[in-house]
Order: C-alpha cells, then structure tokens, then sequence
C-alpha cells in the first residue's frame, strides 16, 4: 500500500526501481493461450484450466517460464558495498500499513515479498516469486497459487500455505478501510488446499477484470510471529514480523537512520527473476530535517546517491568539490514511467469549491510559462492529461469507440464534452501574472456571485470573503508557490499559506482537514480495480482520493474499466474519464520531467540498456570495489 504521507508517497509511487517490493493493487489479469502452456490442469467440474509461470490481462507475456534472466540486468553483476540515500522529515514505526498511527520508515515494506512481481520493462504482466505457477479457470472464478516449497522468513523458518492464508485475513480485517473493503468483496472464500498450494474463489458478483492480479499482489507474512506477539497491523510498532525479502533491518536509530542489509541466506538468490539483482550487502537511509540539509550532506559524502527533484539544485548547485574532483558523477536518464498527476488539488469536501468557475479562477492565476522560465530553469514541461502518456491520454475531440462511450452518457455530461478538445491547461505570458487570465478569472468569479470589494478582497452575496488556505510542509517548496499566492491575492482571494512540520501535515492530510495543497493522483499504464479506489464516490474519503473527487458518470466508467476484456476498451474507457475528470478541474496541472536526474559518488555501475519504466539504483545497479577504495583513499567519503 502507498505510505499515507504523502510526500514520501509520491516519492515511492515513482521509484520503479523498487518495482519487486511495491505492488500497486493489481488491475490486470490475461488468458494465457493453452497452446502455449504445457501440462495444462483440469478441474473438478471440467472447465480448461490455465496453468502459467506468469499472467497478464490484455497483453503478451514477454518472458518464457525457462527464461535466464531479465534483459536489462547483468546476470554477472557482483554483490557486495554500500548504497546510502536519504529521506526528508522523520519515522516513528517499521509498519507501513498502520495508516493511522505513526510515520513508517523509508522501504519498510521491502521485507516482505508479494506471491508475484512485476518488471520494469512490461505493462501489465506478473511473474511468479513466491508461487512456481498461477492455476485459473476460464471464467476466473477462482485461482490456485501453487508456492515454491524452498521458501523460508528470514529467521529460516520455512513460508507455507498457513502463511498465505493467515496474511490475507489480517488484510481482510486489520488493513485499511477501502483495502478491507475491496478484498472483502471480492473474495468469498480462501483456503490451503495442503501446505503449498492455496486457492482464492470470488464472489460470483465481482468484477472480473483484476482479480488475479489483486491476489497475485498479495504479500506474505509469518503466521507464528503474529501469533506469538500479538502485533497488530493497524498499530505502529518497530517491531515487525520476519519476511520472505532479499533485505532484512539491521540498524534502526529512530528518526535518523536505517539500514537493511542483504539476506546472505535468501532463499530467492537463483530464481530467474532475481538473477542480477539485489546486489548491495546493505542499503543505509539517512534522514534529515529538509532538503537543504540533505542536499550539504550529500556533497559532504554523508550519503552516497542522490535523485534530484530540484530544478535550481540542478541547474545551478552541482559545483561543488566533490563535482569538481571527479568524485560524484552526475547524469539525466530516460524516465518512461508514467508521470504523477500532480498539482494544486481543491478539497472538493469544502463548500466554497463546489463551483467549477471558482476553481478555474483560481487555476488560471498560476503561470507556469513564467515559473518554469525563471524559477524552474526551463526544464519542465506543462502536464495535460492525467494520464500523461499516449496510451491512454485523452486527446482533441472525442472519437471512435470513446466518443461511443460518451454518447451513452450524453444527458449527464455537459455539451462541452462533446464539441470542445480534451482540457488543456491555460498558457500564460512571461511576466509572473498574466493580466489576460486574470482578466478572465475575475469574470468568472462574477458569474459565480464573487464581486470585487472595495479592499480588492472577493465577496459574496453575504458579505463573506473568499477565504483559502494553502497547506505545506516543504521550506524549499516556498519559492514556487509564494509567486502563486500572489496572483491570488491580486485576484482577491484572501489567501493564507501554511507551512506546517510533517506531523502536522500528516495528521491534517489524513483528517481530509485542508483546503488547498500540492497534492497528486497515482495512475498506471493499465488500469483496473484500483481505478475506483482513486475516483470513485464511495472512495472520495480515502487516502488515495485527496481531492474527494465524484463524479457519477466517472463513477459507471470505474466499474466498466473493472470489468474490461480487452485492452482496446480499457483504454477508450480511461481516455473517456479523462477527458470528463480534466473537464471537472479539481486538480490545478503542473508540470512533469520526464526524466531522472541522478548524482552519485563514483563507485556504482548500472547496465546499460536501462529499461523504459525503471531506475533501479536499489535493484539492479551494483557496487564497484576498486573504484570505492579509491575514493576513499582520496577522502571523498566519510
């Protein structure tokens, strides 16, 4: 599950190159073609039976079951060395999935392992980890795991069906609200058929679209840990169960460091899909109070890789000695994933947001032209869709089977659906307030019954004064917004920004308590069940729905794109959401990179067909001896 706050989420979510510890909930699922599956199984009534090494929804399946390895990892690569990044604000807990109490540590579910995994060079496919093969009927009313039986915690127990089964019932009970939800109605029964192999049978009424693949995502846990501890997860603690991982933690210093160490009795160290991965002994997570801190620290050689997320820092800071000496190495990389759709989202809970025309006002007085001409170095590009790629971003007019879509909704739509192109954001002129929009925000400010005092504050018909908070934890977050918040107060808003500590920000995030804020929506490439979960109606309370979004005909597209068979109509479907959710301008758009900006001490190599939809500095990167000795011989690291 995303870490509930949600400036470390946003971080995680884009990380692909923890792509084997994170599952987002699954959306996917592919009838594997029985010609090319051998000693396909039977059941009981008769019906063909799949049985797959892997499985996808709508898509091929790249890697045979006899494959050697990924294509982008070197197979050769050595295991051994450091590799230390950082993470800004604090940590009280290792337990990422008690989301009301606590802040979880950095990659603390890495621990733990899914039944499968995913790679970051496909769309849509999952791969056997803990499981050898997926069994399913055609009609996916049920699906069989049958598990590795070298499998072993880290404390050398062996993981065995009991595991499985006692995992899923503390997500069916002690999980977060939607995800307890979603499970629960999804899955009728479960159970261990002997103590390898475990069966999951749906509700008859569930979508079917998504189900293996949500169970595929399942993750492990130890049932006698649990049981002899009593933990809980919904309660924060910094003890946590042993897991099936690669990594294990070491050294726990709360609020400082972590470090998780390599399993040198790792059960998975030979499967194909591991070779040429995991090769650092030990990962170290140095926390700090801010950017800035962070960011001398890592010239100092407090830390030793560095993901950039500053365009300033990046365009201007990376002179330093370290730089200068040959010490640090620094480079932009190919980034495929798709973009978060980020930007100023309006709490649509509030009252004084209901009207779109006000939340357009407001979207039209932010300049980014100007913002990333002068603040940002040019570097960024403007985001449009929320789907920021050209697979499934709505684009122009409607059309083909999208416009058919639309049309079935064409009385509970407005006109401008159908005869304007998909929303784009505004342009803006060079200077940071273009009088044009400003202009245009304030007639639309009139049409919604905000008039003009005569102290230059926007009122209603009451007398009351349009009143909007802006909620942040970042200092280095100042100089971007600040020019925003000015423009707004020219327009008349009576605006306040409040930079709050992150437990603050944590604790009024959780609470749905704000009224604006630089927040983000997580989407992926195939989408699915967890479609709802981010827009749905009956979801616009949770976490992964900040704006509390709802929108009755985006509500009927969520089930659809649940229940799509193919991957043509799953993508008319979003392309249709998109276009209305664009429309329904809840989010303000920023901007996107589409890049990786990266710096790190010499003394890490990666291969060099780095795949589209990942990084990888955690995973498939690895550590160079000789080239670490020289540095420090130099006094490069301390």
């Amino acid at each position: 599950m995303q870490n509930r706050h949600q400036s470390q989420a946003v971080a995680i979510a884009r990380d692909a190159q923890v792509r084997k510890w994170q599952y987002a909930l699954a959306g996917t699922a592919f009838l594997v073609s029985a010609a090319l599956l051998a000693g396909a199984a039977f059941a009981d009534s008769h019906e063909n039976v799949t049985v797959s090494h892997a499985y996808n929804e709508f898509g091929e399946i790249k890697y045979p079951a006899d494959f050697a390895h990924l294509d982008y990892v070197n197979p050769d690569a050595p295991k051994g060395g450091e590799i230390s990044i950082s993470a800004s604000g604090t940590f009280d807990s290792m337990n990422p999935f008690a989301t009301l109490e606590g802040t979880p540590g950095a990659l603390s579910s890495a621990i733990w392992e899914r039944l499968t995994t995913a790679t970051s060079d496909e769309v849509g496919t999952i791969y056997c980890l803990l499981c050898e093969t997926i069994e399913y009927p055609e009609d996916q009313s049920w699906v069989i795991f049958n598990l590795r039986q070298n499998v072993t915690f880290s404390d050398g127990t062996p993981m065995t069906a009991e595991d499985v089964i006692y995992t899923h019932e503390l997500m069916r009970t002690q999980s977060t609200p939607s995800f307890r939800d979603g499970i629960t109605s999804l899955v009728a029964e479960y159970e261990a058929l002997d103590d390898y192999t475990v069966k999951f049978t749906f509700e008859e009424d569930a979508p079917v679209t998504g189900r293996i693949g949500q169970m595929g995502s399942a993750l492990v846990m130890q049932k006698k840990w649990f049981e002899e501890t009593g933990a809980r997860l919904d309660q924060s603690s910094l003890d946590v169960s042993p897991g099936t991982g690669q990594y294990v933690p070491a050294e726990i210093d709360v609020g400082r460091q972590i470090i998780y160490e390599r399993n040198p009795d790792y059960w998975g160290n030979d499967i194909p899909i591991n070779r040429g991965r995991g090769n650092f002994d030990r990962i170290r997570i140095e926390y700090f109070a801010d950017t800035s801190a962070a960011f001398e620290a890592f010239k100092a050689g407090e830390f030793t890789f560095r993901r950039e997320n500053s365009s300033i820092n990046w365009a201007t800071s990376y002179d330093f000695p370290a730089i200068e000496e040959g010490w640090v190495t620094r480079k932009e990389l190919d980034d495929g994933t798709l973009p978060a759709a980020t930007g100023f989202v309006f709490n649509l809970r509030d009252p004084k947001f209901q009207d779109r025309r006000v939340r357009q006002a407001i979207g039209l007085v932010y300049n980014f032209t100007w913002t990333n001409d002068n603040l940002q170095y040019g570097l960024f590009q403007q985001r449009e869709s929320f789907w920021e790629n050209d697979r499934l971003k709505a684009v122009g007019l409607p059309d083909g089977r999208e416009l058919e879509i639309l049309e079935e909704y064409r009385d509970q739509l407005p006109e401008e659906i159908f005869t304007e192109p998909a929303l784009l954001p505004h342009t803006s002129g060079d200077r940071p307030l273009d009088r044009g929009n400003l202009r245009a925000a304030l007639a639309l400010m009139e049409e919604a019954g905000w008039t003009t005092g005569d102290d230059g504050l926007l009122v209603n018909e009451s007398g009351d004064t349009l009143d909007v908070e802006f909620l942040e934890t970042r200092q280095s977050f100042d100089r971007i917004i600040n020019p925003y918040i000015e423009n707004l107060k020219r327009l008349g808003v009576n605006v306040t920004y409040n930079r709050v500590d992150p437990s603050q920000y944590q604790a009024r995030t959780q609470a749905n308590d704000f009224e604006m804020l630089f927040g983000f929506y997580v989407n992926g490439l195939q989408e699915g069940r967890g479609f709802g979960q981010k827009y749905s109606c009956e979801d616009k309370d949770d976490v992964f729905n900040p704006a509390g979004f709802c929108n009755e005909v985006v509500d009927a597209l969520s089930d659809r794109i649940a229940d799509a068979d193919n991957y043509d109509e799953m993508a008319a479907l979003v392309k249709a959401a998109d276009r209305i959710m664009r429309y329904e301008y809840f989010i303000v758009p920023v901007w996107y990179l589409g890049k990786n900006w990266v710096a790190y001490f010499d003394m890490y190599e990666h291969p060099e067909n780095l795949p589209e939809f990942g990084l990888g500095h955690l995973d498939y990167w690895w550590f160079n001896q000789e080239k670490y000795e020289a540095l420090q011989a130099a006094g490069a690291l301390r």
